[in-house]
């Protein structure tokens, strides 16, 4: 559902189209074999082809070409089987060469689609145009002297894939989806990690304003935009500037913008660049990219199960819920944490102890899944204790704190703390006896009609046996001996 913004002479309805560099997962640069490790100290990780010494070529990272096709194939997008690798030429302190090595009139990966789950519960498609590979530029540091500005060069060079989306986006919310469905399929494919927060993947948002129905109006790009929430906050921004500018009567001029984190807003960077602006011709250096379908269809067949068909799947053979599927399918690990949970178990019972009670835990401690301190194998066995009745949903609560604290099996905790359920109908009907005699006025007052004291019953039951009294029974005997 496209997003709107309500000026003073009417609707106003955005057009956004997203470019998204993603850092490829590799351990070595696009033309050189320096580390692209995060963190390092600045300049430790520049070859002499990073830093543009005379004589320097640059030499092809094969398998970030296979990392590029095997994301292609996660897009649902055509490879194409030529493509070619042209200097981009500009000006920047931090690009050494005085170019940067990419893709133009011949990408590795051409149009393809991706589907993305909306707020309000309806899928959207959002087409890609396409996907090409380029060097990363070095990190211009302007903050570490009162006067200088510095250069690190440990990303210069590093390979990048940028994917350009269709301007199918209509709004925030819209740009949210996608953003995160297409971190989630990257980080299924293993090509690149998707941490906004260290730079590995970054976004620059293209956005126009027109009337509902009429043509695409003149946009902006807001370049390097870093985070999804800052994707939200230029978005909303930059929608309503123009849209100020538009029924003012004045004009957009195109351009490209930065986004401000600290004072929320974009502020115009540059004029925007025509293609030929930088002067595009192919490297000289390097041969053109020639791709067998052979080695296409070698790549496909090493795809994982990517997250739709993993969601579809969690539906159909689990019948989870889609909102359920959806959580457990978010992050590759949760979703084989779950199903190991889940093996021989109720699926149901086993999303609800993964989703409510070990992720909202995790949440609140802000402890990654990797490093929980109980294991699935653990968590499932917790379940199964539940199951079969070996200990109540209450008293499993109390087992799951005790493994979070000391990362104990369950079945030990319950051996060792004497909580196993009492499903014995001889020591039940002795406790309701006793509560039943303890509070005869009661007694009288529900078989007088007042059939609220049913639940204090219970409770009292559940107290005296210290919860370890099987519920369902509680219930039908006390039904029993109360009638």
């Amino acid at each position: 559902m496209a997003q709107t913004v309500q000026g003073e002479t009417g609707v106003w309805e955005m057009v956004i189209g997203l470019e998204v560099h993603a850092q490829i997962t590799a351990k070595s640069k696009l033309f050189s074999g320096a580390a692209t490790q995060f963190g390092a100290e600045p300049n430790s990780q520049v070859s002499l082809v990073d830093a543009a010494m005379p004589g320097m070529l640059p030499v092809i990272n094969e398998y970030c070409v296979e990392q590029s096709v095997r994301t292609g194939l996660g897009l649902n997008a055509q490879i194409n089987n030529f493509s070619v690798f042209e200097r981009k030429n500009y000006f920047y302190p931090d690009l050494p060469q005085g170019y940067q090595i990419s893709q133009f009139e011949h990408p590795i990966v051409g149009k393809g689609e991706i589907e993305v789950d909306l707020p309000d519960g309806s899928v959207k498609v959002i087409g890609i145009t396409r996907l090409h590979m380029e060097q990363d530029a070095g990190k211009s540091m302007h903050d570490q002297h009162p006067t200088k500005s510095y250069v690190d060069l440990n990303r210069s060079g590093c390979a990048l894939m940028e994917i350009v989306s269709e301007p199918d986006i209509r709004g925030a919310d819209e740009a949210t989806a996608y953003i995160n469905k297409l971190r989630m399929i990257l980080r299924y494919l293993g090509t690149c990690d998707g941490n906004m927060d260290e730079g590995s993947m970054r976004a620059d948002v293209n956005l126009s304003m027109r009337r509902p129905g009429e043509e695409m109006g003149t946009r902006c790009e807001i370049k390097n935009v870093n985070s999804v929430k800052a994707v939200q906050q230029a978005i909303a921004y930059e929608a309503d500037r123009q849209v100020e500018i538009l029924e003012n009567g004045g004009e957009i001029v195109q351009e490209t913008r930065l986004w401000d984190p600290v004072k929320n807003e974009t502020r115009s960077m540059r004029s925007k660049e025509e293609a030929h602006d930088y002067r595009y011709f192919p490297d000289p250096d390097l041969l053109p990219l020639e791709i067998a379908n052979d080695w296409i269809e070698d790549i496909r067949k090493t795809l994982p199960e990517l997250p739709d068909e993993k969601k579809h799947r969690f539906i159909e053979d689990y019948k989870l819920s889609a909102y359920d599927a959806g959580v457990l399918i978010a992050e590759h690990a949760r979703a084989h944490y779950f199903e190991t949970v889940t093996k021989g178990r109720d699926t149901k019972l086993a999303a609800n102890w993964v989703i409510n009670e070990l992720l909202g835990r995790l949440n609140k401690d802000n402890t990654p899944l990797e490093s929980s301190p109980v294991s699935a194998e653990h968590l499932g066995e917790l379940v199964g204790l539940i199951e079969d009745k070996t200990i109540s949903g209450r008293i499993a609560k109390d087992v799951f704190d005790i493994m979070i604290e000391s990362g104990k099996d369950p079945a030990t905790i319950v051996e060792e703390q004497g909580l196993k359920q009492v499903t014995d109908t001889g020591a039940i009907e002795g406790i309701i006896d006793e509560v039943l005699a303890e509070n005869a006025d009661k007694v009288e007052q529900y078989k007088a009609g007042k059939d609220k004291l049913f639940g204090f019953f219970v409770g009292q039951v559940m107290k005296k046996s210290q919860g370890k009294a099987n519920p369902a029974a509680v219930n039908e005997l006390l039904k029993t001996k109360l009638s």
